[in-house]
């Protein structure tokens, strides 16, 4: 073993851990990790999510909650049948995190380490976005099965995702494959809008030798529920983007189920 590997953290009741990355910011990544929990969990499975990125929390604010005292706090929470951790549930989020590298993968790790996960199928783990210390970190001690790597058609939002498929490559954590969000405006009579740009997600997967996961509509009520605390794919699950949603959480359980899944292509762009 490579001496300044950290060693994996040992997650012995979960069965599959996923983590959801993205190379930059603004491409929706925390919320395709918190509605493939919430697709996942209601597909009839165990879920947990755990949110990395120590700088900007999501989870709290898309699941309804707040800070807690973690004197009087079982950890991890269970909201929608969910369970959860954040660093939001520990430092409001109004307070700014100040932390460098090797403060915030120790935190990160902590979440894994210290914190009874229970039995679960998945554990999503939403990645802080880019490719850092702390992700490099995780990347490397966290039991992870794979990746998924969250883009947006554009060439500016690929040019940073392939940042992200390389790091994995790096740290041998196999890729599940892309999912390219906010592909497409689609009206009511059915008529699909490119808003930022065409085909990026699947350009992406094919020049990267991984699989595509499929393409996230646009739709505003997606931002509506994160805000007010129910993901989307709870709260009209018979939206399109709900049902898209749905659809990858068992394109990403049957990718992750496979037995070759620990062998798949380790990328290197």
């Amino acid at each position: 073993m490579n001496p300044q590997m950290p060693p994996k953290i040992s997650l012995p009741g979960v069965k599959q851990v996923i983590a959801v990355a993205s190379g930059k910011g603004g491409v929706g990544k925390s919320t395709v990790a918190a509605n493939l929990a919430m697709a996942l969990h209601m597909s009839g499975k165990t879920v947990g999510l755990m949110d990395a990125d120590i700088y900007g929390p999501s989870v709290p604010l898309m699941f309804g909650l707040g800070t807690l005292d973690p004197k009087t706090t079982a950890f991890p929470i269970e909201k929608y049948g969910i369970r959860l951790m954040s660093m939001g549930f520990l430092v409001d989020p109004s307070q700014a995190v100040i932390w460098r590298g090797p403060k915030v993968a120790q935190a990160v790790q902590s979440f894994l380490a210290q914190i009874d996960w229970g039995q679960l199928d998945y554990l999503i783990i939403d990645l802080p976005p880019g490719t850092g210390d702390a992700q490099l970190t995780l990347s490397q001690s966290a039991p992870l099965t794979g990746a998924v790597v969250v883009t947006t058609p554009g060439e500016v939002s690929l040019i940073d995702a392939r940042k992200g498929v390389k790091m994995f490559g790096e740290v041998r954590v196999p890729i599940l494959g892309i999912v390219e969000n906010m592909s497409y405006f689609e009206d009511a009579a059915g008529n699909k809008t490119p808003i930022f740009g065409v085909g990026g997600g699947s350009k992406l997967a094919e020049e990267s030798g991984v699989a595509f996961l499929g393409e996230l509509p646009i739709d505003p009520r997606v931002a509506q529920c994160g805000d007010n605390g129910e993901p989307i794919v709870r709260k009209y699950p018979d939206a399109a983007v709900a049902k898209s949603y749905m659809a990858l959480a068992k394109t990403v359980a049957d990718v992750a189920s496979k037995p070759t899944a620990s062998a798949l292509p380790h990328v290197q762009l």
